[in-house]
């Protein structure tokens, strides 16, 4: 298990954790989550043993074996299945042993190799990397490919696909869908839920969180709080937190101007001077409830189109792609109205960017028609607009020379919804994350008063309170809008039509997302029907999973050991008290030469009963924590 007590972590002069205590067992799928800077990649640091505590424990298991999701490329002149066959270090190594001994011509050693070999599965290890590539999206041409030869985004897909391949007990991943499609989003979280091991996830997908974790541990105010459930349980558990703190603080509050007010009126007077006195060491000893602050930082709306005509565009018989030989889609027929909220799916690489650049006139047509209205005001976000920014230009000026003749107050408070206040507004973009930038670019468009938004992954990079901010937002708009994104949640919360993008054409959808999810698996079998193993989760590691059932054996033994000797010593205590009650019953005690036998007979009472209260504590959390293992271990059985 991962045991965390009393830690302190600091990076520079920021203090990330105060006395932090966390306890997770194996098979345990967390989800990590918290404000963007509190510390959760710092976490992870922490758990490869990259960084050590300022104070306190974090112990891992010695003989854990560790896997995680790289943010960089260290080998870009290897093909691409090298690459993710690299990932099984173990593997490498006998691999790496065997060609030295060969060159020995040792037979004994070229023996005990191939043995390893195939405990190490060695002779399956191509295919499953094959298929980690093919379930992320790669085609089998690209899978003989330089890495150097792919964009930053399959980059990283090669780095997930890597961590995947390694072996391990622990899986640590960082934003792993940041770069993948729904599509690969949908695969990888089969993949997840087969998994064995103890997986620690940073997500701002709530859709994906509450398909693969089973905990959710929360960083807030420097403290770790594990929540059970997904993430939408976590919502609810928190919430419900939230409205005790508030009523705890009200409470409170109540409590310290009554004590304020008597302090105030009565610390003059002699006969209340000692009562008055009393209270201003309570109220100096009352702890300081925070009052909870659940509004998020940003809160804007996109500002109504000043002319709106009916229809925006009609798209009619058009071919899109980038070459008439070979176009992406073909007899293309979209008509968007005012109001119109159209959500575009399909497999990766069918055309859904296509049609988008086709419409905003970023890519030619092929042929066909394309008719804006007289009164059209487009709203367009892509990725590569975040680089579009002027670098050495801040959020007002951004701003500024769109608005030129608005006042710079409102601009700023325009901007303060986007979390871009005091300082910030005047920052240069250079000195931004991907997050703040996707943000400006989100203002940018908000200003604009658009009527139709054409969005292409707007949620990239964007934090959870943000993607939150941005769903009430287009609830709200009244403008037509199509979108691409991989978060389902905002695809549900935000749009009445799904379209399928797929196989050369554009159409309806008849279905919902759980429906796109079939259609998904019945076309991935289409494309590879020779091997459908691509497309299924990984089989579970039978080894591993008696190995991990072993590891809870051994585990329960001393709790059970620990739970007889509580309940045995809470049996004794309760005896001594029900023989004391009974001494206690006799009214001769009471008698005034007995005052010292009473006092002694009560005190050991009191010891009895608070040692009683001790131990009952100590005991149901064993009991908590023996259930939670037996429970894992039914899972493995």
């Amino acid at each position: 298990m991962i045991r965390i007590s009393e830690l302190i972590l600091q990076r520079g002069p920021l203090r990330l954790l105060e006395n932090a205590d966390l306890t997770l067992h194996p098979g345990h799928k967390v989800g990590l989550i918290g404000a963007n800077g509190s510390g959760k990649s710092s976490l992870f640091s922490l758990l490869r043993g990259e960084l050590y505590p300022d104070a306190g424990d974090c112990v891992l298991p010695m003989n854990w074996r560790i896997a995680h999701m790289r943010q960089e490329i260290d080998a870009p002149d290897r093909t691409a299945i090298d690459y993710i066959l690299d990932g099984d270090n173990h593997l490498r190594d006998i691999q790496q042993r065997l060609v030295k001994t060969e060159q020995r011509q040792d037979g004994t050693e070229l023996g005990r190799l191939h043995a390893e070999l195939d405990n190490a599965n060695a002779y399956t290890a191509d295919a499953r990397a094959r298929k980690l590539l093919a379930g992320l999206g790669f085609l089998e041409e690209q899978m003989e490919n330089q890495v150097n030869s792919f964009s930053g985004g399959w980059r990283m897909r090669l780095n997930l696909a890597q961590a995947l391949m390694c072996p391990s007990d622990l899986l640590l991943l960082d934003e792993p869908t940041n770069h993948l499609d729904l599509d690969a989003i949908l695969w990888l979280e089969s993949w997840l839920q087969s998994y064995s091991g103890m997986l620690l996830l940073i997500s701002h997908d709530r859709d994906f969180l509450d398909a693969v974790v089973d905990h959710i541990v929360h960083i807030n105010q420097q403290k770790l709080t594990l929540y059970r459930g997904g993430y939408t349980d976590f919502e609810r558990a928190r919430a419900a937190h939230i409205v005790q703190q508030q009523q705890a603080c009200e409470k409170q509050r109540v409590q310290r101007a009554h004590m304020e007010d008597f302090i105030r009126r009565f610390k003059a007077k002699a006969s209340k001077a000692r009562q008055a006195q009393s209270r201003v060491k309570a109220l100096e000893r009352m702890e300081d409830l925070a009052p909870a602050h659940f509004d998020s930082p940003f809160d804007f709306v996109f500002r109504v189109a000043d002319k709106v005509s009916t229809p925006l565009l009609n798209l009619n018989e058009a071919k899109l792609g980038y070459n008439t030989e070979q176009p992406v889609l073909s007899n293309v027929k979209l008509q968007l109205v005012p109001g119109a909220r159209i959500a575009l799916l399909g497999p990766n690489g069918a055309g859904k960017s296509t049609l988008i650049k086709s419409i905003v006139g970023n890519l030619p047509l092929l042929s066909g028609h394309l008719t804006y209205s007289e009164n059209l005001a487009i709203g367009y976000f892509a990725q590569h607009q975040l680089g579009a920014l002027d670098p050495e230009a801040s959020p007002l000026l951004h701003l500024q020379r769109i608005a030129q003749d608005e006042r710079e107050q409102i601009l700023r408070d325009f901007l303060g919804g986007f979390n871009f206040r005091g300082n910030r507004c005047d920052e240069p973009v250079h000195n931004f994350s991907g997050g703040e930038k996707a943000r400006l670019a989100l203002a940018l468009i908000a200003w604009s008063k658009p009527n139709l938004l054409l969005l292409d992954e707007p949620t990239n990079h964007l934090d959870l309170e943000m993607r939150q901010a941005l769903s009430m937002a287009l609830q709200d708009f009244s403008g037509a809008l199509l979108l691409i994104s991989h978060d389902r949640h905002l695809i549900k919360n935000t749009v009445d039509e799904l379209y399928l993008v797929a196989e050369g054409h554009v159409q309806e959808f008849a279905g919902d997302l759980d429906d796109y999810s079939k259609w998904l698996n019945d076309y991935r079998l289409r494309q590879h029907p020779n091997n459908d193993d691509v497309t299924s989760p990984v089989k579970i590691d039978r080894r591993a999973q008696r190995q991990a059932s072993a590891a809870l054996r051994k585990q329960l033994a001393p709790l059970r050991k620990q739970a007889n000797i509580l309940e045995k010593q809470l049996d004794n205590i309760q005896k001594e008290l029900q023989i004391l009650e009974t001494i206690l019953a006799d009214n001769c005690l009471y008698e005034p030469q007995q005052k010292d036998l009473l006092k002694q007979h009560l005190s050991q009472q009191a010891s009895l009963l608070k040692k009683q209260t001790e131990l009952e504590e100590t005991w149901l959390n064993n009991l908590e924590e023996l259930e939670l293992l037996e429970s894992e271990l039914e899972k493995n059985v």
